[in-house]
């Protein structure tokens, strides 16, 4: 099942994860936000990934698809290389961490199994969902993706964790194989 995001991913991925926004956004009392100077659009959507990034940290559980499926948009979206990201949950679904793993070109990400497993063990994860993004806008899921599905799927069983999900970003709109039932 496709969905699409409420979040427009139109300029590339900027680095702005050390961006100062106390000195040029500020919150009141009522939880508004007050530009203390002209800021431009790639400023404001790099403030609003580092909120969704904060609300899905301080999450205690994953409490629907759609708060992973906006998470991982925002993080994933506006990419011009494929990123594999894997989150990291314990056995009641609350977030240990959420990492990109892997960084690929416009099209493949090398993805190795013994990597998620290695840091899967290292977080005592219980269970991950696995996530990247197609720069190429289209979220439909190659045979290579489902094949990485189902080796990590291997891999990961061999040491009791469980894949929840898998989506496949693409511009807005996401693929889940959980919904597909392909996990």
């Amino acid at each position: 099942m496709r969905e699409k995001s409420p979040f427009a991913c139109q300029a590339p991925n900027l680095l702005i994860p050390e961006l100062p926004m106390n000195q040029k956004i500020s919150k009141n009392d009522q939880g508004l936000y007050r530009t203390q100077r002209p800021v431009t659009g790639d400023e404001l959507i790099g403030f609003a990934q580092n909120l969704v990034a904060e609300d899905f940290s301080r999450l205690t559980t994953l409490s629907s698809p759609q708060e992973t499926r906006r998470f991982l948009t925002m993080q994933l979206c506006r990419e011009e290389r494929e990123v594999f990201m894997v989150v990291f949950v314990d056995s009641q679904n609350r977030v240990q961490a959420a990492e990109p793993m892997f960084l690929g070109t416009i099209d493949a990400a090398s993805v190795h199994p013994r990597e998620v497993v290695k840091r899967c063990l290292q977080l005592n994860a219980a269970a991950v969902i696995l996530a990247h993004n197609h720069p190429s806008g289209h979220p439909e899921p190659s045979q290579a993706d489902r094949s990485i599905t189902d080796k990590l799927t291997e891999a990961l069983s061999l040491v009791d964790i469980r894949v929840l999900d898998h989506f496949v970003i693409g511009g807005t709109e996401s693929v889940s194989f959980a919904e597909r039932g392909w996990i």
